[in-house]
Parts: structure tokens; C-alpha cells; sequence
């Protein structure tokens, strides 16, 4: 599927399930302590390396960008979906969102001091993999820190429903932790560090902790 295609469809789901899919996480963080635990480690590495803007990208209805906010970080988020977008405001006044996309992000280069990819690359198809952490790296400066969760598996799946019964048209990659490492290490990022999250369950989590290289 050409780019415009999935890119489309991907907008035109989450449009579609905006709002009752904030209602869902708006609170999930509370529950999930590795999680948070790793955004207090991934908030302690931008102001180690001296703070500065941080992108949430993907940043669906901004309940992560509010809690790097809480940290201390200057997060702002960006999302593919202009009704995520309305939601975040409405929940987040005050937070910085915008519309865009993560295969042309509209970031200056190295302009920003971390940037997170949580749980949003899981519907960017393989070979438009490598174009984003392109982009990723552009904007982020020299060394500032990058965070990637995502669901662990080796399929991807069609999702034609989802989030109180709206109909979805999105495919979900489930991705090897090595694999998205190897793609981030020939972007340009040094990989930092690994944790695998809910391994009795039948999707894991993975979190990725990497650096863009000097």
C-alpha cells in the first residue's frame, strides 16, 4: 500500500474513535508502573543532557505528553489524526499539539532535546520504517535520548474495529526488539538499553531506550 493509502486509513480510524479512545487510557498510566517508571528514566535523560523541547509523536489525545509535563519536560505533542488532536486540547489546555505526520515530520533539525514514539509506530508498515528514525534523528540535536514502545510478535494483523465498537481499517506490526534496534542503529542511534513488558501475555510490550550518535 503506497504511503498516501495507509496514511489515510490511519487518520481516517482514529478520527473515527478520538474520543472514546481517550476515555480508555486517559487514566491507563496510573495502572502500568514499568511504564511510568520508564518515562521518569527517559524525563531524567533530557534534563541530563540539558533540557530542552521534547516531541511526543504520535501523541494520540496527550495523556503522555501531560504526564512528561508533570516530570518536568517540555513536552509537546504531534499526532496524524486532527480529531486526537481537538481531543488532546480539549483534556491538555494550556499544552502545546499539532497536526503532523512522522514520515515528513515538520521539525527544524536538531531542535529538539528527546523525542517519543510510544506505542505509535505499531501501525507504520516495514518499509517506511527507516524513512521515521530518519526523521527522528534529524530533529532530534546530538545525543538527546529516544523512547519507543510497541507491541512484541512477529505478524501483522488487520484491525477493523476497536476502542467501543467503531470500525477501524488499520494494520498492527508487532515487531522483535532486535529488529527495531537494527533499524535504529543504521539511522544513526546508538540502542541504550531494553525491557520486555507483560511476558505472559499473548501481545508483550518492548521499550527501547536509544541516543541519536554525535
Amino acid at each position: 500500500m503506497s504511503d498516501q493509502g495507509w496514511l489515510a486509513d490511519t487518520r481516517t480510524s482514529y478520527d473515527t474513535v478520538a474520543v472514546s479512545y481517550a476515555d480508555q487510557v486517559r487514566d491507563a498510566l496510573a495502572g502500568e508502573p514499568y511504564l511510568r517508571a520508564s518515562l521518569a528514566l527517559f524525563a531524567d535523560m533530557v534534563h541530563a543532557a540539558g533540557g530542552g523541547s521534547v516531541a511526543d509523536v504520535g501523541c494520540g489525545p496527550g495523556h503522555v505528553t501531560a504526564h512528561l509535563r508533570k516530570l518536568g519536560v517540555d513536552a509537546f505533542g504531534i499526532d496524524l489524526s486532527p480529531a486526537m488532536v481537538d481531543v488532546a486540547r480539549r483534556d491538555h489546555p494550556g499544552l502545546r499539539f499539532e497536526v503532523g505526520s512522522m514520515t515528513d515530520l515538520d521539525l527544524a533539525d536538531a531542535s529538539v532535546a528527546g523525542l517519543l514514539a510510544w506505542w505509535s509506530l505499531i501501525h507504520v508498515p516495514d518499509d517506511a520504517v527507516s524513512r521515521v528514525f530518519g526523521h527522528f534523528r534529524r530533529a532530534l540535536r546530538p545525543g538527546g535520548p529516544l523512547l519507543l514502545g510497541f507491541h512484541v510478535g512477529d505478524e501483522s494483523r488487520l484491525k477493523t474495529q476497536g476502542y467501543g465498537g467503531h470500525p477501524m481499517n488499520v494494520y498492527v506490526h508487532r515487531r522483535q526488539p532486535g529488529q527495531v534496534a537494527a533499524w535504529l542503529r543504521d539511522a544513526g542511534f546508538t540502542v541504550e538499553a531494553q525491557m520486555l513488558l507483560d511476558l505472559d501475555e499473548s501481545v508483550p510490550g518492548a521499550v527501547l531506550f536509544a541516543r541519536r550518535q554525535p
